[in-house]
């Protein structure tokens, strides 16, 4: 069974998915690492008897240094595959030339690259909107496209309803991206 590993910062729903959808079926998720200990996600998945461990970015002097350490981390875990699920950090070429990741990103690149696409996504006159799952590398969400889904925008839409789309389709497609690699 492929072993994949995921990365988290905040409320962990797309990796508790993972879990549920996937884990023991298709794959195993052998650990899942966040770089926040107050991390809510952190909870969700040790409720599924997920291991969890904490590194937290603060406690380094670079981003070199904190990604060298991740690196360390993720490999001594020997996963088929590393997937970026809500992991807000900016990676340096210390991690993005050493481990094989991908990442779910809320809006169909290659626009809103960065923080906030759900937000920009919704404020820009785009006629579509959806969710892109990548190929991290050096360029911030500019690895190859991997999987995208999008739905035709409503004019009249409230962000809250935008939101609620975003996240529906992230959890639908970010286990089929993984599947698409592991398979």
């Amino acid at each position: 069974m492929k072993k994949i590993i995921i990365l988290f910062s905040g409320e962990g729903f797309n990796a508790q998915n993972i879990v549920k959808e996937l884990h023991q079926k298709k794959c195993e998720v052998v650990c899942a690492i966040t770089n926040k200990k107050d991390a809510k996600g952190i909870e969700r998945l040790k409720a599924l008897s997920i291991n969890t461990q904490v590194l937290e970015h603060i406690n380094f002097q670079t981003r070199e240094a904190f990604d060298a350490e991740l690196v360390k981390v993720i490999n001594s875990y020997k996963p088929d595959l590393v997937v970026l699920s809500g992991f807000m950090r900016i990676l340096t070429s210390v991690f993005t030339e050493n481990i094989n990741a991908i990442n779910l990103h809320p809006s169909l690149l290659p626009k809103h690259k960065g923080a906030n696409a759900i937000e920009k996504s919704f404020a820009s006159d785009d006629a579509k909107a959806g969710v892109s799952v990548h190929y991290v590398s050096n360029e911030l969400d500019g690895g190859k496209i991997i999987l995208q889904k999008s739905f035709i925008r409503d004019a009249k839409e409230s962000y809250e309803s935008f939101c609620v789309k975003i996240k529906q389709i992230e959890l639908e497609i970010l286990p089929k991206a993984i599947l698409a690699e592991i398979i």
